[in-house]
């Protein structure tokens, strides 16, 4: 439904695809078909048919977790890592 509906949101501005992830693959031909429109590689693909946001849901604590990866993780400096020695 959340992809059938970003087909409009697409035609009315296309820039919403910058604020877009693909959660998932859904196993139904017709999620293949848009996702092959959009050129989306989702983060799943598991061939769930659930619907109800049940990729979303799964893909969520990936989406959690590479963004506290990006925010929280220490840098080579800040961690006293040097390429002295090596």
């Amino acid at each position: 439904i959340v992809t059938s509906a970003l087909l409009v949101a697409n035609a009315i501005s296309p820039a919403v695809l910058d604020y877009c992830v693909f959660a998932h693959a859904s196993g139904e031909a017709g999620h293949q078909r848009m996702l092959a429109h959009f050129g989306a590689k989702p983060l799943l693909e598991l061939g769930l048919r659930l619907g109800e946001g049940s990729g979303a849901a799964l893909a969520l604590p990936l989406l959690r977790a590479a963004a506290a990866f990006i925010n929280d993780m220490a840098s080579f400096e800040s961690a006293g890592v040097s390429d002295k020695g090596a």
